[in-house]
């Protein structure tokens, strides 16, 4: 036993050294071929040693894409008291998305070094696990921009330095194909050499039977966001496949099995936002956000607001927002809530994929009956793990109150999902683009015709430094600008 206790914090030093290192990695400017070549590369790495140093930095940055980006396109803060452009009135301009596009490309650089090694050395595991990591991450990015570089990305050292933008319905279906491939390669019966910071699968015998989990649950993900595609790509099938078949194709169970990331507080594994103060500086709870909790009666209105207070006496009056795109000159009679600081400070986990997705999913696929199964039990099921993942309890009779209680449309399903994508990177504004839902209100103030943007426009980067690549993309999506609609969309 001591000798285990022993190598097991022998491993641990080691990780936060690596750790440690790639976070000092200075955060400025790089051409396309620096982000394409990776800088941060550890002398005579193992697969399992790149591991760790992705899962921290990707997992960071879907915290602040989910804080910087899709709390203001979704309504969920505002910009307070600034009556100026910004995201939240749809004012989106081509560096919106440049260290989103520039980290990605960064980490999945190091996620083919760590397939390419596992490859050589016949590690299965770490085989499927970069594989779903590639998938998790090339996903994101493509339903941000649309098509984007893929199959010659990372490429630098074949002599690529000028990769070509693949389109997105190839991407998708590769992804697909990787994900299926993945879930064949798993073998649970092992456990990782290195540090697994999503499901400590080097110590933990499940770990990686919830990586293989996290792969499939992924899939339908994917899928679920392709539905209309059906025809062009084997939608329905696929789904049916995973879903019919769960001793092949296991899906996540319960919460316990969601992909996340604990933040300890302990470096190198800190919060993503280092001085609390600055999560609520110049900000305010989203009026829609906070009055769709209070309908519910939420037991999380606590964990993630303060109280607004009365301007005259300084005395709490409850949860209550400031509306998005409120007119120039508006007056409020209140402070307005703001969100919640303790969403800033560790401990904490970063959400990846939670279970309660994945149960609204299964709730769309069986409202649309392309599974079998009852959308009432799914959507019930995900709407308890949602404020449950938030170590809050599901109120007694909770879905006796028609604001919460499933009456069998989509946008109830969607509303509760919207929720539950509470701090998970940017799939609150994917799903919106795809089913509409929720409804936002444009209280007036809102550009681009109070149209959602349907994804970003190229960074800076690939427009200069990949010119002939970037025209022929912008010439085959019908331009580069936000009101593009994606493949999938279509």
């Amino acid at each position: 036993m001591l000798n285990s206790n022993i190598n097991m914090k022998n491993k641990f030093i080691k990780v936060l050294s690596l750790l440690t290192m790639v976070f000092v990695i200075s955060s400025c400017d790089r051409t396309f071929e620096e982000i394409n070549t990776d800088t941060s590369k550890i002398t005579n790495p193992t697969p399992g040693s790149l591991l760790a140093p992705v899962q921290y930095n990707m997992a960071s940055n879907a915290y602040l894409r989910a804080n910087d980006f899709t709390f203001d396109i979704m309504q969920v803060a505002v910009d307070f008291p600034g009556e100026g452009n910004n995201i939240g009135r749809y004012y989106i301009t081509e560096s919106t998305g440049n260290s989103y596009w520039n980290t990605s490309y960064k980490w999945l650089k190091q996620v083919k070094q760590m397939y390419d090694l596992a490859v050589q050395q016949n590690n299965k595991n770490y085989q499927a696990i970069a594989l779903v990591m590639n998938a998790w991450m090339y996903a994101n990015l493509t339903d941000t921009y649309g098509d984007i570089p893929f199959s010659e990305a990372s490429k630098i050292e074949e002599g690529i330095t000028q990769p070509k933008f693949d389109k997105q319905k190839d991407i998708y279906v590769k992804l697909l194909d990787d994900l299926k491939t993945a879930n064949s390669l798993f073998v649970t019966s092992s456990l990782l050499s290195d540090q697994d910071l999503f499901y400590n699968a080097n110590n933990d015998t499940n770990g990686v039977l919830n990586w293989k989990k996290f792969c499939n649950s992924l899939s339908l993900r994917l899928l679920t966001r392709i539905l209309k595609r059906n025809g062009d790509v084997d939608v329905y099938s696929r789904i049916q496949e995973i879903v019919n078949n769960p001793n092949v194709f296991p899906i996540f169970q319960s919460n316990t099995e969601s992909a996340t990331l604990s933040i300890t507080g302990v470096a190198p594994l800190l919060p993503p936002i280092a001085r609390p103060q600055d999560f609520t500086t110049s900000r305010a709870a989203g009026e829609f956000f906070v009055e769709t909790l209070k309908a519910n009666n939420d037991p999380r209105q606590s964990l993630f607001f303060s109280q607004a207070k009365n301007l005259s006496n300084n005395q709490n009056i409850g949860y209550k927002g400031v509306p998005v795109g409120f007119a120039s000159g508006t007056k409020f009679s209140y402070q307005p809530s703001n969100m919640n600081q303790n969403l800033a400070k560790a401990p904490a986990k970063i959400l990846i994929f939670p279970y309660a997705e994945l149960q609204f999913i299964l709730s769309e696929l069986a409202f649309k009956r392309i599974i079998n199964g009852n959308a009432q039990t799914y959507y019930e099921n995900g709407v308890k793990a949602a404020i449950e993942q938030w170590n809050a309890t599901l109120p007694a009779n909770y879905f006796s109150n028609t604001s919460v209680m499933y009456n069998g449309t989509l946008e109830r399903i969607m509303l509760q999902k919207y929720v539950a994508l509470f701090f998970v990177d940017q799939q609150q504004w994917y799903e919106k683009r795809r089913t509409g839902y929720p409804v936002l209100p444009n209280n007036g103030g809102l550009l681009n015709d109070g149209k959602m943007p349907q994804r970003l426009m190229y960074p800076t980067q690939p427009k200069i430094l990949n010119a002939e690549n970037y025209q022929a993309a912008v010439q085959s999506i019908g331009g580069d600008n936000i009101n593009v609609i994606n493949w999938w969309n279509q």
